[in-house]
């Protein structure tokens, strides 16, 4: 009985994504418009690949967007190093993240752009990479994938498997609950980021024995080399900021920037040569940014610009992608975004913490609260967190 629910829940979601095909289509188009979707490969979203397919065993490990994607970087080269023979192909949706990873991946790793998840897209990406296996990373639980996969035979595996409190309420519904159960059945390994995650994933009818602990991926991401040019700029804002006052704020969402300037110039009362770097999660995000700042009659300086940080510049936007690691090292202070907003879920923590930096994060950190704690066990001062 439960079987047959399950079916019946996963045949009209099926149906839906089919009917809703051409307001994707349309709704790719305006995502690329606005320079949301790559302008050449966007076609790859719909499940046409821009590449052959190599001969021999594949392996498709899919990243939603650039956190997910460097935690997985570390997966593919164990891969390529117990299995040198396996064609690794790697999906990303964000343009953000293919900018960075493309440039980290290992030679002869495969990109392309993840199809939407419709009938027709999924099925044409399907049979044409023909995986042997797929690795899904952390929540990305597509019904058409994965059923699409199941019934080709393909093995599954979930890695820093999670799930957010508000989407576990939701898939717990009498509604959700038979198609979500259906899916998860499908995967031969789940290994979630915690023992709470585990507990969730069972309580969404995981089957106990595929669940596998391993800890936070997230903590592996790999130290990547950046180009000498960067490395100059660094050094040469190193220099600027040797002697200011200095705090960063960084993955900013949209809304969460007048938080931050409500706080810049609070810290300017106090400190008048104080300078606040903002790092939005989009880079399109730190161009509006620096654009209402400079109509406000603020002195701003964007880094995609090469702006110099003159007398007085006290506020640094930064729109580029791959440098926030070795920004970290700039500041004492990191304020973590993507959580000051009750939309929001938080962000990782651990690379501004590795920097040396004290942390400060807004109340909603989602899954992200496990590192928090954990954190201020071992140091009660090393994570602030608003309420």
């Amino acid at each position: 009985m439960a079987a047959t629910k399950s079916k019946a829940v996963y045949n009209v979601y099926r149906a839906l994504s089919h009917g809703l095909s051409p307001l994707l289509y349309l709704h790719l188009h305006w995502r690329k418009l606005r320079g949301l979707e790559h302008p050449l490969r966007w076609p790859e979203r719909l499940g046409r690949p821009s590449l052959p397919r190599p001969p021999g065993q594949l392996l498709w490990i899919h990243a939603v967007s650039l956190g997910e994607g460097m935690a997985a970087i570390p997966v593919i080269k164990q891969c390529i190093q117990r299995r040198p023979d396996l064609t690794i192909l790697m999906t990303t949706t964000t343009s953000s993240a293919f900018e960075v990873i493309e440039k980290r991946l290992p030679t002869g790793v495969i990109h392309q752009f993840a199809p939407v998840d419709t009938p027709s897209a999924m099925d044409s990406f399907l049979g044409h990479w023909k995986p042997n296996a797929i690795v899904i990373m952390e929540s990305e639980l597509w019904p058409n994938l994965i059923m699409g996969a199941s019934e080709r035979g393909i093995t599954l595996a979930l890695l820093n498997a999670r799930v957010s409190t508000k989407s576990f309420k939701r898939w717990s519904g009498p509604l959700l609950l038979p198609l979500v159960s259906l899916m998860l059945s499908k995967f031969s390994l789940i290994v979630p980021l915690s023992n709470m995650q585990a507990i969730h994933f069972q309580l969404l009818h995981a089957p106990p024995f595929v669940i596998n602990f391993s800890g936070d991926l997230k903590y592996v991401v790999e130290e990547f080399d950046i180009s000498e040019g960067e490395i100059r700029s660094i050094e040469d804002l190193k220099v600027h900021l040797a002697h200011r006052k200095v705090w960063m704020a960084s993955s900013i969402h949209k809304g969460e920037e007048e938080v931050i300037l409500g706080i810049h110039k609070v810290l300017m009362q106090q400190y008048p040569d104080v300078l606040t770097i903002i790092v939005p999660r989009h880079p399109q995000h730190g161009k509006e940014i620096a654009q209402q700042l400079w109509k406000e009659g603020h002195s701003v300086a964007l880094r995609s610009q090469h702006d110099k940080l003159v007398g007085d510049t006290n506020l640094y936007v930064v729109d580029t992608l791959g440098e926030l690691k070795h920004l970290y090292r700039l500041t004492p202070v990191a304020v973590i975004g993507g959580s000051f907003l009750p939309t929001l879920s938080g962000h990782n923590i651990s690379e501004a913490a590795a920097a040396g930096c004290a942390v400060l994060t807004g109340p909603y950190v989602g899954h992200f609260s496990r590192m928090v704690l954990e954190m201020q066990r071992l140091n009660p001062l090393s994570v602030l967190q608003g309420t």
